[in-house]
């Protein structure tokens, strides 16, 4: 689609630069001849003066060596057979003679092609008759500056070519990426990945395909849920008539049938059983949720406190989705931690915002605070391990740390632009695959020992002052 769109674009890029180029060209042309031509004329306007006076040879001799195109021996005239020195003629004559004469007797200049270029026959009007006063052009002076303009309206149209190619490139791009993003997914589900979602973005009709596979795929991953659960379901029904079975089995004695009826019975109990645990398995599958529209119903919740306090609350990235491979209560118990404890350890009247930054392999939340800060980040996070200690926030971390490294993404502190604590919650799309960082590519590095985040914040130096610039335009 891509190299198709390209092609379309060069084609009727092509054909416009043609149809204004080659049109420009014969203008530009003709306009040079032209040109050249109004210059012969006026050099032979200049001799009229001294034809008006005087037909005397050497007189005529001098006028035309005053002009420059007389001193360069392009001049000639012919005059009458009354004049002075009739006959001779004054310069070289290049025209033929049939063409003078027809000049002299019709009166009215006139333009005629001669090996090397043109020559203009301009009659004038003597007391003898007419003289006509004759101007070479050569071909040079006819088709001066013709190739440059040419080579220019080239250039022209090769930078018209190689825009439109590139502008074609573009959006082919945004058009080809979301449809190999769609398609990808599509084949991620078919293999059995039923947490895989495709990000809305690209022209509109493919937006609409977006959350149609969204839906489609959230749609499978319910019915596959009830099935199995069904199948659980049933399946432990089944317990109590076993149990029967054993009970009855149990008081059939000790003949051989008895035991092979007891050895039926719990081999059917096991097989029960291991129905129930690989149906219970299944469901463990994540589904994932929409990042962006926990955000929104948990800003929603927490907001009427914040007023209650009077804390300026902001939230960005929220309009589009923003999918993300965690449960919905995961991810919304995830952020009520953070948010419980900014109420609790920051004073009243603290500002805090929620940002979501959605990319290509993660989504980053991040939540910031106008508080204290907390002093000793490391340590923050190391209690998030259990190791406790006063006014710790160990508990919510910890949550928060679970949830963002089920995605094998990661969890760092810091500070935040509005001056407190920021928290960045960093949740891989693609597990075990790359992650996109200030633009570029990188490997997904290896887990570090807890709190060694330094490299982390600063790959999110850019995001959090981005994030605290646009809080304090809008408060």
């Amino acid at each position: 689609m891509r190299w198709a769109l390209v092609k379309v674009v060069v084609a009727v890029t092509v054909m416009v630069v043609l149809a204004f180029a080659v049109p420009l060209g014969l203008v530009v042309r003709e306009t040079a001849r032209d040109q050249a031509l109004t210059t012969a004329e006026r050099q032979a306007a200049a001799i009229d003066p001294a034809l008006a006076i005087t037909t005397d040879r050497a007189a005529l001799e001098r006028a035309v060596a005053s002009t420059q195109a007389g001193a360069e021996g392009r001049i000639a005239v012919r005059l009458p057979g009354g004049g002075t020195g009739a006959g001779a003629g004054i310069g070289r004559q290049r025209a033929p003679q049939a063409d003078v004469d027809t000049a002299a007797r019709l009166g009215r200049a006139f333009t005629i092609a001669v090996p090397g270029g043109y020559t203009l026959l301009r009659p004038t009007a003597v007391d003898t008759g007419f003289a006509v006063v004759e101007v070479f052009v050569p071909d040079g002076d006819v088709t001066d500056g013709v190739t440059t303009a040419w080579g220019i309206l080239a250039l022209v149209g090769l930078g018209l070519v190689i825009g439109s190619v590139a502008v074609a490139d573009r959006l082919g791009t945004r058009v080809v990426r979301p449809a190999r993003r769609l398609a990808a997914a599509a084949r991620d589900l078919g293999g059995g990945d039923l947490g895989v979602r495709v990000r809305e973005d690209g022209p509109t009709e493919l937006r609409s395909a977006a959350a149609a596979f969204n839906s489609m795929a959230d749609q499978v991953t319910q019915l596959l849920a009830n099935e199995r659960e069904l199948a659980a379901d049933l399946s432990h029904r089944l317990r109590t008539p076993l149990t029967v079975l054993r009970l009855n089995a149990a008081s059939l004695g000790d003949s051989q049938a008895a035991e092979q009826t007891r050895e039926a019975v719990a081999q059917l109990e096991r097989e029960v059983d291991r129905i129930i645990r690989s149906a219970r398995a299944h469901t463990s599958a994540v589904a994932g949720c929409d990042a962006a529209e926990v955000v929104r119903e948990r800003m929603s919740f927490w907001s009427a406190l914040a007023e209650d306090q009077g804390r300026p609350v902001r939230t960005a990235g929220v309009e589009r989705p923003a999918r993300v491979p965690v449960p919905r209560a995961e991810l919304a118990a995830a952020l009520d931690a953070l948010l419980g404890n900014v109420f609790r350890h920051t004073p009243e009247g603290a500002a805090f915002s929620v940002d979501v930054h959605s990319g290509e392999d993660a989504v980053i939340l991040l939540v910031c605070d106008a508080g204290p800060g907390i002093a000793d980040p490391a340590a923050a996070l190391r209690r998030g391990h259990g190791d406790g200690g006063p006014g710790s926030t160990g508990l919510g971390l910890d949550i928060v740390r679970r949830v963002a490294e089920s995605t094998g993404g990661d969890l760092s502190l810091g500070r935040s632009a509005l001056g407190g604590t920021e928290v960045r919650i960093w949740l891989a799309l693609r597990p075990g695959g790359t992650e996109v960082r200030r633009g570029h590519r990188v490997p997904r590095r290896r887990r570090t020992a807890p709190g060694a985040h330094g490299a982390t914040r600063k790959d999110a130096k850019d995001t959090r002052k981005a994030a605290g610039a646009k809080y304090a335009e809008d408060t």
